[in-house]
Order: C-alpha cells, then structure tokens, then sequence
C-alpha cells in the first residue's frame, strides 16, 4: 500500500511540475544534474535523497547549498520544482525524506534528537560529495521539514540561514492550545504517519495518551512536545545569529499563527514574519508545483540575502508582512507589536449561561478545507447569529462599525467562568456579523479546564488564532462561545453547564486588534 500511495503522490506532484517544464526536461535544457541517492543518517540509518547541482559545477568552484526535509508523509520529490528554482540560480539542493517515511529507514521520530542529527548527517554528506560551500549552508521546508530545519539550526552553527514554511516553533501550543486536544489535526497527522511511515512505540504511546485524554500522562506528553520546539532553544539559534524567515497561514489548523508570531518576537537576529491567508501548507501548495508562489519568492530572496549576499533590499525591508483575509494588497510592520498597536474592548457585561453537551452550529471548520475555501474564495464558515439556540451557545455583540474596521493580530478574551463541574471546555468564535445577521468567522479558540470547583469561578484568559481580516462598513462583531466542535476533544461531562459573568472588579471582555487607519 505504502509503495502504490508513493507512486500515487509523486505521480501528482511530478505532474504538477510539468504544467511548467518537467524536472528532466529541465535539467537538460538547463544543464542542472539531478540525482538520487542514499545518505547515510544517524546511526548509519538510510535517507533516500536527491541531489541538484547549478549548470557547469565541475568542482572547480563552491556553492550556497539549500538542505531539504521533507513534510510529513511526502516523499523525497516534493521540493524538486524548488530544488531545480534554485539550482538555476546558482545553489547546490539537497533534498531528503525524514527517517522513518516511505523508502528511508527507521522510525518516525517526530522532529526528535535523531532527526536533527540527521540533518546534521545531510550537511556533511552534502559537503563531501558535491560542490558545496561549508561557509554557506541554508534549511528549509514546509511543515515538517520547516520544524526540522529550526531545530536543525538550534544546534548546528554551520547553518547560517533558514525559511521556515507552514511549521510550528511550539509543539504543544499548536496541537494542545488552551491545554485542548486538536483532534481533527491529530487524526490527520496520525492517519498519515501509519499510512505513509512507520510510527516508532514512543509515537504510538504519545498519540494513544494525546487522544484517549489521558491526563496522568500529561506532563510525560508536553516534556516530549517541549523537546521538540524550538522556541525551548531559542537561545542557542540567537547565539548562532541564523537568520530565520517564518512563513504560515492565518488559518492553519495544524500549526495555529500565533505560536509563530510568539517565535519571532524572541529572535534576535535578521529574521522576517510572514502570514497569508489558507491553511496548512496551502501558501506554499502552488510552488511545490512549480508555479508562481509568493512564500516561495520571499524564500529565494532570503536565501539570495544570507547565503550569497545579494543586495536585494530584504534586510531594508519591514520584516513582518501580512496579506489580509481580503482583497487587500501587502501590509509591512516592524515588528509585531506594531500589527496590533491598537485595540478596541468589546465590554461583555450580560451575563450568559449554556448547557453542554450539544454542538450550537458555531465551530471553526473543517480541517484543511474551510481554510482553504476561504483562501481560494473569501468563504469562511458561516452561521446565523440570530438564530443560534441559546441554552448552548453564548452571545454577545458589539455596535455597528459604520466605517468597517480592519482586525489584525490576537484577539484576547478575558472573562469569569462558573462551571458545575470539575473539568469542562468551552470555545470562543469571533464573528463578523452582516446585516441579515450571517456570521462569518473571523477567529477562534478553544479552552479546557481541569481540577476546578463546582460552583465556584474562575477567571479564564483566552487568545484566538492571529489573524487579519476586514469587517466590511456597517457590520458588527460577534463573540459567541459554546462548548463543543468537531475540531477538537471536549471535557464536559453530562449534563455540565457554564456560567459566564462579569464581575464588577473584574470585567469581562473581548479585545479586539485593529489596525490604526
């Protein structure tokens, strides 16, 4: 099964790429090489890889080198529309599946220490055997590989600069945010590990703690997500003075923006914040095909930057870029702070009370597909406001924005929490409500608690995905929280209800990030 599903993806993506000129047809036209080999990896484990090699490199001169891992459960050829991009221009591309994935040996790892070694195996097979400069070596990747290549370059120093596609800087603050399990995101991640891999026992293990919610494993699962993070190392990618470009998608059901954007304050070298709109890994989607690609674009460029010092005005650049959910062009920042410089409070003075136990009709999607529908075609999810059954969803609504208002950054929900039982989870949306009352979904998030009192509150603090969109003139926002949604597991027993109040010495609110006009 593993080999036919191989043949099935590299089918598609070779495909892909001859809608521009096939990677053969383009190697000989160009005089770019393309070969394939077996790199020995930690512990001697085989990595199948690919080499491509700049036109007229016959030894005799040394070249930048892009090292490649690929993303999760895709084979060895996802970059090579990228890999030969880049050869074209001058650099040497070696691109490899992680161990553990189709035709490379051992065990999925999961970004763990063997796959940084790994990495590190790669740059000196690359250094060896073909015409590359050990003074300028970059990484990068899309999703799994982009978490790779950050680790990667925690501990390796020869690593001077990488591009960091669709992947996460904080493991747990991805998949476990607002200590919720992201179910849909886990299942998708798993089912692909079995289908396309071979899940070692320490996987089995965290994936079966991870879904069966089982909480005496807790602190177990998050010191093996936090070893997996690189915003646990970042200390040592800052003293190194890589430069990190982060690219990802406002929408990413994977690897939410925010833990992102938390990453980048923290570097402290050249680095550079991008975000667009789609889901996971579909910004990058139409380079791997060999089309034209913004991320992909700014990656050259950075790589053209930091490995072969072209003065190309990058690092003159305002380093955060953000494309809003909208027909909006690019918008630069200097950092940040500056995308949510300006807030607007969403006071949240009723009082609201839900049972649990039901689905109200507000939930963030789909996995991958609602995203992607909104990247492609402005459509989020939807509801009817007006017409959500409140015994299981909470509402509340701002005025009418009578100029439209621009959101950009984190929305933060502040607010006083009574359960009737111990354990419990609620989930926060913020919609964009027209006039008939259709809410379209601007952001969300969910939040789990555990050990609490009956009867007694408790104050909750909540950041929603990141995000940029734009409320159109007229509408309102909406906060609506209720306590279920197919994204993510719930901890709600039967029967559990949820107070939600606000205390006079504490208000509760919504803030809200706008971009000051």
């Amino acid at each position: 099964m593993r080999t036919s599903l191989a043949l099935a993806v590299s089918a598609a993506l070779v495909a892909g790429t001859a809608l521009v000129l096939s990677p053969a047809a383009h190697a000989a036209e160009s005089g770019t090489s393309v070969r394939f080999v077996d790199i020995a990896g930690d512990g001697g484990t085989v990595l199948k890889a690919n080499v491509v090699t700049p036109a007229g490199a016959d030894g005799s001169g040394r070249y930048p080198v892009v090292v490649l891992p690929t993303s999760w459960g895709l084979p060895q050829i996802e970059y090579l529309a990228q890999a030969r991009r880049l050869a074209d221009s001058g650099y040497v591309v070696v691109s490899y599946n992680a161990r553990g994935f189709w035709e490379s040996g051992g065990e999925i790892e999961t970004a763990g220490p063997r796959d940084v070694a790994d990495a590190t195996r790669v740059i000196d097979w690359a250094l060896a055997h073909t015409p590359a400069d050990p003074a300028r070596i970059g990484m990068a990747g899309v999703s799994y590989g982009a978490g790779i290549s950050l680790l990667a370059a925690a501990q390796d120093s020869r690593i001077k600069a990488v591009a960091a596609l669709s992947g996460w800087a904080d493991l747990i603050d991805s998949i476990y945010s607002g200590r919720t399990q992201h179910l849909q995101a886990a299942a998708l991640l798993g089912g692909a590990g079995y289908l396309t891999g071979r899940p070692g026992p320490e996987l089995e293990k965290v994936l079966k703690d991870f879904l069966s919610s089982d909480l005496d494993q807790e602190d177990e699962m998050i010191a093996w997500g936090r070893q997996r993070s690189p915003v646990t190392q970042v200390d040592r990618i800052n003293a190194h003075g890589t430069a990190i470009m982060l690219g990802n998608a406002w929408g990413d059901t994977i690897f939410p923006p925010n833990q992102y954007a938390s990453f980048y304050e923290k570097l402290k070298g050249p680095k550079r914040l991008e975000f667009r709109p789609g889901d996971h890994a579909t910004a990058e989607v139409t380079g791997l095909l060999g089309l034209p690609n913004d991320t992909w674009t700014s990656a050259h460029r950075w790589f053209d930057r930091y490995l072969k010092g072209t003065d190309n005005g990058v690092d003159r650049e305002r380093p955060v870029r953000i494309k809003p959910r909208s027909d909006g062009g690019y918008e630069g920042y200097a950092d940040w702070a500056s995308v949510q410089a300006h807030r607007d409070r969403l006071a949240l003075n009723d009082p609201e009370h839900l049972w649990t136990g039901a689905d109200s009709g507000a939930n963030g999607g789909v996995v991958l597909l609602s995203n992607l529908l909104d990247q492609l075609t402005r459509t989020p999810p939807t509801v009817s406001v007006p017409l959500l059954p409140r015994a299981f969803a909470a509402v509340w609504q701002s005025g009418r924005y009578d100029s439209g208002a621009a959101v950009r950054g984190t929305p933060v929900l502040h607010t006083t929490v009574t359960p009737t039982a111990s354990s419990g989870t609620f989930v926060a949306y913020l919609y964009d409500v027209g006039p008939l009352g259709v809410g379209k979904l601007v952001s969300h998030a969910p939040y789990t608690f555990h050990d609490r009192t009956p009867g007694r509150p408790f104050t909750a603090d909540l950041e929603l995905f990141s995000t940029a969109y734009d409320v159109p003139a007229g509408h309102r926002l909406a906060l609506v929280v209720d306590a279920a949604d197919p994204l993510y597991i719930e901890h709600n027993p039967a029967g559990a209800q949820l107070t939600f109040s606000s205390p006079a010495s504490d208000p509760s609110y919504l803030s809200v990030p706008m971009r000051e006009e």
